[in-house]
């Protein structure tokens, strides 16, 4: 019987794990299946693009896998059964259904976290996934001249929405309100680039801002201070779907699944985690933070760790170590801010059109492999090794 993966969703982390786990894994002896709710790749990065008005083009996840002989299975996860080794799903064609796994790889994801503030939920917009882009792009599409918009947060979705807005609708007045210092966390020299691009784009900024409500019309700061939003965009910070926790996995006070240095489940030997649901620990001895970088370590750590365990190999570890922050400022600026391995940034950064050409390539770079057959590799023949290992599975040599 073959061996069975499902790798549950197909953002940055699964799509590109479970491609390389089909060209890695010998078809003879293992079988995956990818379970996403829509039938699109969604490039989260992009999705403040998409919400300003931008033509963003996204790619059939069936395009994504052919000829890889990854199973996709469109529907919705509603449990895991770690227990039972299932997981439950449903979907408007097939109703509800059962998966049952040899080997599980979570990878579904976060969405944004209302932290419990008042009318957030009832009137914030955000740009976590695609169906909230497009409800924030008609939104946006209804406004006259004058109108303003609010973001919330002042982390990289903050400072890209925001600037990415102003440049695209200069005729709407955009504010972000942050709880500390903008771009405190860059090189002296980044932070007045930042500061700079600001102006030059005519985004207000509302320092040491704290919002303790969202109202239709205006967003309510800690202090009383009334900020006029006829669209309030919310970025304050990701959360992880409650599955993982209500499942009996092991998991932190996010509820982010605990995993060891392999992305290997403490309670669960038979599922790994990857992306923003898992807590991962970085080589600074510190949490990795919610990114589409760590989804890019954490990704590969896995399916490394996957393939080695199922062919009798040695676990490699790969690197989970950040080198720099990517922060684009509208089409034609961008900042790259280098990093040591505190995350703390070093001095040298580079911005203007040159980081911004780069950052479109990365962008563009992680599209065509994503898109590629063979996830970003030369295509070759398969052939299998000339015995199967000790765990029965064989790998694509």
């Amino acid at each position: 019987m073959k061996h069975r993966i499902v790798v549950l969703g197909a953002g940055y982390a699964g799509a590109f794990a479970a491609g390389n786990l089909a060209r890695r894994l010998s078809p003879a002896d293992t079988e995956i299946t990818v379970v996403n709710a829509v039938p699109d790749f969604v490039e989260r990065m992009r999705l403040h693009q998409l919400a300003v008005g931008q033509d963003i083009a996204f790619r059939k996840l069936a395009d994504v896998f052919a000829g890889t002989g990854v199973r996709l299975r469109l529907a919705r996860v509603t449990g895991v059964d770690p227990e039972r080794r299932t997981v439950a799903v449903t979907s408007g064609e097939d109703g509800d259904g059962e998966l049952a796994y040899d080997t599980l790889l979570y990878a579904l994801g976060s969405s944004v976290a209302h932290d419990g503030v008042p009318g957030v939920a009832e009137y914030a917009f955000d740009v976590t996934g695609r169906s909230s882009a497009l409800r924030l792009r008609e939104r946006l599409a209804d406004l006259g001249e004058g109108g303003t918009v609010l973001v919330v947060g002042e982390g990289l979705t903050g400072i890209e929405t925001a600037t990415e807005f102003a440049e695209s609708r200069p005729d709407l007045s955009v504010a972000l309100a942050a709880r500390g210092e903008l771009g405190a966390w860059l090189s002296p020299k980044a932070r007045r680039h930042l500061r700079h691009a600001f102006d030059r784009l005519g985004v207000t900024v509302h320092e040491h801002t704290g919002i303790d409500a969202v109202e239709p019309t205006r967003a309510i700061a800690a202090d009383g201070t009334s900020i006029p939003a006829d669209v309030t965009v919310w970025s304050a910070g990701f959360a992880v779907h409650p599955i993982a926790a209500a499942s009996g996995l092991e998991v932190a006070e996010t509820g982010q699944i605990v995993v060891d240095r392999t992305m290997r489940s403490v309670s669960h030997p038979d599922v790994y985690a990857a992306g923003d649901c898992a807590h991962a620990i970085g080589e600074n001895s510190r949490p990795l933070p919610m990114s589409c970088a760590s989804a890019g370590f954490t990704n590969m750590q896995a399916t490394a760790a996957i393939i080695a365990r199922l062919t009798g190999c040695e676990v490699p570890t790969t690197g989970l170590k950040y080198h720099g922050n990517h922060i684009s400022l509208g089409r034609r600026d961008a900042i790259f801010q280098m990093v040591d391995g505190d995350v703390r940034s070093k001095s040298w950064y580079l911005g203007g059109r040159t980081a911004a050409r780069l950052k479109s390539g990365v962008l563009k770079g992680a599209g065509w492999g994503v898109a590629h057959p063979t996830f970003g590799m030369p295509k070759r023949k398969r052939r299998l090794a000339t015995a199967p290992d000790r765990a029965g599975v064989r790998v694509a040599a």
